[in-house]
């Protein structure tokens, strides 16, 4: 089917009438007019129950949102991304994550051949390595058993595996220390080994190119730190190394057997990775058979948004609504508030999915876009939040949406904690929908003079998301839904979610730069002045 520019569709231009007929009304009206409002706009999948009544939307609203998906050839684009096409237009690839939690039988091509069985062959061969380092079977040079971990790599190969370890750390094998190291800065390496034993060490160094200038950096060090502490010996490389690539050349240079490479594809993008090889961090924590969980989860998420009705799909529903706040509401961020301790690193691994994807300029045909594309996300586990920045989604002029993230069941269950973590929970999205009139903080006998200071405006949106606990099956389910949510906001406004051609500029400048900083006579500089006088500054600082 044939897209219209995005504020050509029939959709949009009724959007764009009904927002200034609704605009102006309050979360309390719209409660108020609808006593049935808190059970009607609701919708559940896979475990997860989202109540998003206490959005600034009516049944309008949601049909029309509805109806620019499908004018947006949403259902197609879907369709596309399962089937194998290569959607990601700019480096002509497939983009087929959904591959990667597939199960076995399932059939899915890229150019004729189906690759589930290649995902299934790595998954065995990582789960055979990782039985044998968690059950002491795998030595290192000395024979001393592996009890620490370092995952090196960035991006991608960082962000999940370390939002996934943290998540699932109730799960994890606690007689093993495991850690990530990603940035070049030389003090995230220090930090990460310095009370380490080198012989009880296994680094898994992630780069689907082997060329990443952080990530074997970091490599190099690690290799230096190893064999400083193993009498440099070459040897040992082979037994505390294994890399997640696919370029055997290198890796094999590197001092790494390559039969300890775990591979990937190019239709797997880095963020969207964490359930492939660049996840053997996880299993080896978590183990093969919940790591098989986690991937039950992201793919029960995947058959909901391939099959369900827009009306009642989480993650198109979701990426409804956030079109919905940044184009119409021109609100500019999301806030994404997990109330589990657990998942104090799901709004950074949120930052790299959303914005990576999201953050362009033009559409699928070079086209530049006249609306907001891509939102800021961000957030913080709750309650550390409410004591910081909830003051400014409260009480400050910017819309801010938020999507609140809870679990009926405490993993660690600790006197009342949890009533009162959920009660917190609940009263926010209260307090945040319906605020506080003017009337009801003189009524508390509040001096005139504080009324305006203590009044809450209230109409900010929020969505609730509710599992039972967290599983490794949930956590896959929540990260599958966000990708998806990410998916449906792209399909929207016409733009490739899957490359990332702004993060090549700034790396590509910096491969000049850094023998401008590192030659022991003064360089010839061709930079903006700003840049030549700061190098000149930086290398006489540094003598």
């Amino acid at each position: 089917m044939k897209i219209l520019p995005l504020t050509q569709r029939p959709a949009w231009k009724a959007l764009t009438v009904h927002h200034k007929k609704i605009a102006g009304k309050h979360l309390r009206e719209l409660f108020a007019k609808d006593p049935k409002r808190g059970e009607k706009f609701t919708a559940s999948a896979a475990g997860l129950f989202l109540d998003y009544s206490k959005n600034r939307v009516t049944a309008e609203t949601i049909k029309l949102l509805v109806k620019l998906a499908e004018e947006s050839g949403l259902k197609a684009r879907i369709e596309a991304m399962f089937t194998g096409e290569k959607i990601n237009i700019t480096e002509n690839r497939a983009v087929l994550h959904v591959a990667l939690r597939a199960p076995k039988g399932a059939k899915i091509l890229v150019d004729g051949k189906n690759v589930v069985p290649e995902v299934h062959a790595v998954l065995d061969e990582m789960a055979k390595f990782a039985d044998r380092v968690r059950s002491g079977a795998w030595k290192g040079h000395t024979g001393k058993r592996i009890k620490n971990v370092i995952n090196i790599g960035i991006g991608g190969s960082d962000l999940g595996p370390v939002m996934a370890y943290e998540a699932l750390k109730h799960y994890s094998q606690r007689d093993m220390t495991f850690r990530f190291v990603s940035n070049v800065d030389g003090i995230d390496f220090v930090e990460a080994t310095q009370d380490l034993n080198p012989a009880e060490t296994l680094f898994i160094v992630s780069s689907k190119t082997f060329t990443t200038l952080e990530t074997m950096t970091n490599a190099g060090s690690a290799r230096d730190w190893l064999l400083a502490g193993l009498g440099g010996n070459k040897k040992a490389v082979a037994k505390h190394f294994v890399a997640v690539s696919t370029n055997a050349e290198k890796v094999s240079a590197f001092g790494i057997d390559t039969a300890n490479m775990f591979g990937f594809w190019d239709w797997v993008g880095g963020r969207y990775s964490m359930d492939s090889a660049i996840g053997l961090s996880t299993m080896l924590a978590v183990g093969p058979e919940n790591f098989r969980q986690l991937l039950d989860g992201f793919h029960q998420m995947d058959k909901h948004f391939r099959t369900a009705p827009f009306e009642k799909n989480l993650p198109v529903l979701m990426g409804l609504l956030s079109v919905w706040y940044n184009d119409f509401f021109d609100a500019q961020t999301v806030a994404v508030l997990p109330y589990e301790q657990y998942l104090k690193r799901f709004p950074a691994y949120l930052q790299q999915l959303t914005m990576e994807s999201n953050g362009k300029h033009v559409t699928l045909d070079g086209t530049k876009v006249n609306y907001n594309t891509g939102p800021i996300y961000w957030g913080e586990p709750g309650t550390n939040g409410q004591h910081s920045f909830y003051q400014l989604i409260h009480q400050g002029t910017r819309l801010i949406p938020c999507d609140f993230i809870a679990f009926a069941k405490a993993l660690t269950p600790l006197g009342r904690h949890h009533d009162i973590l959920i009660a917190n929970i609940l009263a926010q999205t209260e307090a945040l929908a319906f605020g506080k009139t003017p009337a009801q903080v003189k009524a508390e006998g509040t001096p005139a003079r504080l009324v305006p200071h203590r009044v809450f405006e209230g109409n900010r949106p929020t969505n609730t998301l509710l599992a039972d606990k967290l599983t490794p099956e949930t956590l896959g389910k929540l990260v599958a839904l966000y990708e998806h949510n990410v998916f449906t906001q792209g399909a929207i406004w016409h733009i490739d979610s899957f490359d990332q051609w702004g993060v090549e500029l700034g790396k590509a400048l910096a491969q000049a730069i850094i023998p401008e900083l590192e030659s022991k006579t003064p360089p010839k500089l061709k930079h903006d002045s700003s840049t030549n006088a700061l190098i000149k500054r930086y290398r006489k600082m540094k003598a």
